[in-house]
């Protein structure tokens, strides 16, 4: 039964915008137009479009360097984050970021960040800034199952209950680290378990569903809103694709590799929209043309985009 407040295909829209954008990535990086490490999000998109679906435009959003979708749902431009994907002037970090280092402070969006769980201590000092000022907003912040033995994540998981900050940790766990499975870096598999360590709720999701993703956020922003109680949430998910570009995935088989793809949390969510006629075949067959163009399009402006001049490089370098 449809819920009236979601806007259903609006939700579907964005995973459909999320995996053509990292598809045209994958297609731009094995041209050449892309440099350095490209990371792609394929097979996780329920996470990032369920989670920050629930945010307001002065909620904050931290990502680890896998960000391209969490810039793109928090209203970044495709044609922003693909021109600074492959380095040009007219990119949201103005061409000197690229794919790790994604960032859009007006829209609250705080990077992308290359250093694994050197992000998470930053999503406590914004979340002691919205506590210090008096607000309501809350931050969320994007890590992956590989950061969870950092240093920085029990530091930072102890601060954030210590001091009652509104911070809400997704832990995207796709199953490896880079390519160390769970189960061999983890004597706790299950992730969500930690925050029991330092008095946290903890909540666990799957990942490849993007309306169960939504609702066990919803309700961890809603706590930290207006309690300034922290979550620590557990989204199983899996990436389709390797590492980063550069990975062949060969630690993992192909009937691991369909078993996740039977459950992609696109075509689940398709077929949830059309059982309760909320999509026709027809209008999927439109929408999906719609995106195709639209990404299209900020390919194209991005590969026609200037790159930055020498000049700029000394800019930038210190705040004002």
């Amino acid at each position: 039964m449809a819920d009236e407040k979601i806007d259903y295909l609006d939700l579907y829209y964005k995973m459909l915008l999320a995996r053509r954008l990292e598809e045209k990535a994958g297609q731009l990086y094995t041209q050449g137009k892309i440099g350095g490490f490209c990371h792609l999000y394929i097979g996780q998109e329920a996470v990032a479009v369920g989670a920050i679906s629930v945010l307001r435009p002065d909620d904050y959003v931290i990502a680890s360097y896998r960000e391209h979708v969490h810039c793109l749902m928090r209203g970044t431009e495709p044609e922003r984050i693909l021109a600074e994907l492959t380095g040009r002037v007219t990119g949201v970090s103005k061409g000197k970021g690229g794919s790790m280092h994604l960032y859009d402070k007006e829209r609250r969006f705080l990077g992308g960040h290359g250093i694994v769980g050197g992000h998470l201590p930053l999503a406590a000092g914004v979340g002691y800034a919205i506590k210090y000022r008096g607000g309501d907003q809350v931050v969320l912040a994007f890590l992956g199952d590989g950061a969870v033995n950092i240093g920085a994540f029990h530091e930072t998981l102890n601060v954030i209950e210590l001091w009652d900050l509104p911070v809400v940790f997704v832990v995207e766990n796709n199953r490896y680290g880079m390519g160390t499975p769970v189960s061999k870096a983890s004597a706790l598999v299950d992730v969500f378990q930690r925050a029991c360590g330092y008095g946290l709720y903890g909540r666990f999701v799957d990942g490849m569903d993007v309306l169960a993703v939504r609702e066990v956020t919803e309700r961890a922003v809603s706590l930290a809103r207006t309690r300034g109680r922290a979550t620590l949430i557990e989204a199983k998910t899996y990436r389709y694709r390797g590492h980063s570009m550069s990975d062949p995935a060969q630690y993992r088989t192909k009937e691991e590799l369909q078993e996740y793809k039977e459950r992609d949390p696109i075509a689940r969510f398709k077929l949830h929209l059309i059982e309760n006629d909320l999509l026709s075949e027809e209008s999927d067959k439109k929408l999906v043309a719609k995106v195709k163009k639209e990404v299209d399009k900020a390919a194209k402006f991005a590969v026609e985009s200037e790159e930055p001049p020498l000049e700029n490089l000394h800019q930038d370098v210190y705040a004002d």
